[in-house]
């Protein structure tokens, strides 16, 4: 039989399939991107040489990690509501402020289990603490969404404008209910101290705080990635009228989206409390900045990209502070612009050009 035969003879099926794995290997999300990645590994270990120290670079980079997973709880909510919904929220630290502030009223109530000596005890004690801040926020954040952001979807000067002011007005009313003074929000006795590892003193309640930042991401990749609702949300983003013709309604699950993204900034406003132990209502306007460069620098609606772009900048903040501190307060913004020449959409854009 000759070749041109042997062609003909192919069934129609096994011709095109080559063809069909091709088109799905070409489907956007399909490859793995580890280039961020593998630039942030590179950065940990290029800093290892320049501290001097192995202990003192153990010791900055689980406090980075930790920091970074913080800040990555606070901005998922950002990036969320900033990439999915087409919102400027910059009203989002105030949402931080409130759970940080809603954790202090638990301290009367679980006060037996915040000064056990047992570890579990203390662990409760912070999901308790979690479950009610998480709670309020969410519910504050469906007002929040039904005053300030609903008359003005679409227009981002005015939410720009709105949001910055409804955020003035919300730390006004925490500063009524809760007054001038600082508050105090003590870690549970158990959570306090370090573990020691040889010459390097880990703290306790770093390691829940990664602990806690892991599993919020990984939870938030499966609720996008792998369930229903997920697939909604990204179909909504990509063509809301085709998903509104198929009976759904986007408007109630972008909705929905606001509020997860109100109550993890209560998740992060208590994570953040309990790290700093005093603050003011000023605890969540201290860290926009970082908030809005870490989704800026991950990519609008990218959760891999609020995650790496937190540690990054968490990293980057660390080891400047510790090797040149007057550098400590333009290292963000330093490395936000190579990031951008690197990358202008971001390291894990949702929409890639």
């Amino acid at each position: 039989m000759s070749a041109t035969d042997s062609t003909l003879a192919t069934p129609p099926q096994a011709a095109a399939m080559p063809a069909a794995a091709a088109a799905l290997e070409a489907l956007p999300g399909r490859r793995r991107d580890l280039v961020p990645v593998l630039v942030i590994l590179a950065f940990i270990a290029v800093a290892l040489p320049v501290t001097g120290s192995l202990p003192t670079w153990v010791t900055l980079t689980v406090a980075a990690l930790a920091m970074g997973m913080m800040l990555f709880i606070m901005a998922s909510g950002l990036t969320l509501v900033f990439g999915l919904m087409d919102v400027m929220n910059l009203g989002h630290a105030a949402f931080v402020a409130v759970g940080a502030y809603t954790a202090t009223l638990m301290v009367g109530p679980l006060q037996g289990l915040l000064q056990s000596a047992s570890v579990w005890a203390g662990m409760a004690a912070v999901l308790a603490v979690i479950a009610v801040a998480m709670a309020v926020t969410a519910l504050l954040g469906w007002v929040y969404e039904r005053l300030f952001v609903k008359p003005v979807y679409g227009d981002h000067l005015k939410q720009i404008l709105i949001t910055i002011g409804a955020m003035i007005v919300m730390e006004q009313l925490v500063l009524v209910v809760f007054g001038a003074n600082q508050m105090l929000l003590p870690l549970p006795e158990a959570l306090r101290g370090s573990i020691l590892l040889g010459d390097v003193a880990i703290e306790r309640y770093r390691l829940l705080a990664v602990a806690v930042g892991l599993a919020v991401f990984i939870g938030l990749t499966l609720v996008l990635g792998r369930t229903r609702i997920g697939l909604l949300i990204r179909a909504g983003v990509e063509n809301r009228a085709m998903v509104e013709a198929l009976g759904y309604r986007v408007r109630t699950v972008f909705v929905g989206v606001f509020v997860a993204g109100s109550a993890l900034a209560g998740l992060g406003g208590v994570m953040w409390g309990f790290y700093r132990e005093q603050f003011t209502v000023a605890i969540g306007a201290e860290v926009l900045v970082q908030m809005l460069i870490i989704v800026i620098i991950g990519g609008l609606g990218s959760v891999a990209g609020c995650f790496a772009g937190a540690m990054l900048v968490a990293l980057t903040t660390n080891y400047v502070s510790f090797l040149m501190p007057d550098l400590a307060l333009v290292s963000n913004i330093l490395v936000m612009m190579a990031v951008l020449l690197w990358r202008p959409q971001g390291l894990y854009p949702v929409h890639k050009p």
